[in-house]
């Protein structure tokens, strides 16, 4: 299913606020908060020439997220940064002064950030990254999870100190559950979706994704010419398109947004022409990408750089899982999560249906970028999926 952007905004400049978010003072802010922790090391760009010559494009690059910050998702880059942020920020307020970065380790601001109770709705990996982050500053963290959420999941959220919270429902019922408790008690909200009157703290944390695309085009010699990128609430999609719309303009390239069939709310958005809330559906391979209502602020952002929007089957999921571990020619062994090759999948399936391919301008002298936003961040789950433990994965790359 492929829907290109109709819409009259398409094409149109970001307005003024997410122009400034996204675009270079955002990011700027964003790699300066990153470069300040311990463990900062910038994420691979692989490049997959086999892949690319099977798909019949020219150049095929896969970012790996996977390694990002000892948790496996690009979302180490979100949910920490906005809790750096906001302490920081309220660190100011109480010292009567700006506190710099640098100064996040210092006894004084660690003491404010120890009465900070720092809250979020997670399927996993942004759980993780907002606990990390109050681990980091010396706050608190209570992270409800659904359902739906692993035991293995729940319990990587755990060893970072985060109380948990276990809700019923889905994941669109716990970032409800947030939003209603955090405001009784007074909670910090680091959630990575947005809601009328709730939109600066997930800019934020879309602000801490900019690094990927960053990174990446350092290292690219051309711009890609397409990027395939997977959406939950859309947040991930709408910062890596938003960045380089802003930054490269015209050369910018074509953003095709992709979402498991099965939980496809950002597409049902762009079909409706405004944000709509869809029925739960069975449950997705794709946990993390299992979101019935998307951000307000991702669409807003996506409503104007989305150039096309398109779902993907649970079976074309396992397959690129499968197709990373086990490359061919001299393409590198990538350790992909559920959710994280799900645009590498939106690609395969676009190569391979002529009427996708003419309505992208996919062909031969195409370059394209997809980032693989997780690895295994559930070891038992992947190697039931794959066939093959992601220990053993690795040992091929080293």
């Amino acid at each position: 299913m492929l829907l290109l952007n109709q819409r009259p905004e398409h094409n149109q400049p970001l307005i003024a606020a997410d122009a400034e978010s996204l675009g270079m003072h955002g990011a700027d802010r964003a790699e300066l908060y990153l470069k300040a922790r311990h463990n900062h090391v910038e994420t691979p760009l692989h490049a997959l020439p086999a892949m690319a010559d099977e798909l019949g494009i020219a150049e095929l690059h896969v970012k790996d997220e996977g390694q990002r910050l000892g948790l496996g998702s690009f979302k180490a880059l979100g949910g920490a940064y906005a809790v750096i942020r906001l302490v920081l920020e309220e660190a100011g307020k109480r010292l009567g002064r700006d506190v710099d970065v640098a100064e996040i380790g210092e006894p004084k601001v660690r003491e404010i950030a120890s009465s900070m109770i720092f809250v979020c709705a997670t399927d996993g990996n942004h759980g993780r990254s907002v606990a990390q982050g109050a681990g980091l500053v010396g706050a608190r963290s209570v992270i409800f999870v659904h359902a739906g959420v692993s035991v293995e999941r729940v319990a990587a959220i755990a060893r970072f100190g985060a109380e948990i919270v276990q809700v019923e429902g889905g994941y669109d019922h716990a970032v409800r559950e947030v939003a209603r408790v955090g405001a009784e008690r007074g909670w910090k909200i680091v959630s990575n979706t947005s809601w009328p009157g709730y939109e600066r703290v997930p800019g934020l944390v879309m602000q801490g994704y900019t690094v990927i695309v960053r990174e990446a085009l350092r290292h690219l010699a051309e711009p890609p010419t397409h990027v395939f990128l997977q959406a939950g609430v859309g947040g991930f999609a709408a910062a890596i398109a938003g960045h380089m719309a802003v930054m490269l303009g015209d050369r910018r390239p074509k953003a095709v947004v992709v979402e498991p069939r099965r939980s496809a709310c950002v597409y049902a958005s762009a079909e409706a022409g405004r944000p709509v809330t869809i029925a739960h559906q069975q449950p997705t391979v794709m946990t993390m990408l299992e979101c019935a209502e998307p951000s307000l602020v991702a669409w807003r952002v996506l409503a104007r750089v989305g150039d096309a929007f398109m779902t993907v089957k649970e079976e074309d999921a396992v397959a690129v899982m499968k197709r990373l571990a086990r490359p061919l020619g001299n393409d590198p062994a990538i350790v992909s999560g559920e959710s994280g090759g799900a645009g590498l999948a939106g690609l395969v399936r676009a190569a391979s249906d002529r009427h996708m391919r003419a309505a992208l301008g996919l062909d031969t002298h195409s370059r394209v970028l997809v980032v693989n936003s997780e690895g295994a961040t559930d070891p038992g789950r992947y190697a039931e999926l794959v066939g093959v433990a992601p220990d053993e994965v690795l040992m091929q790359i080293a």
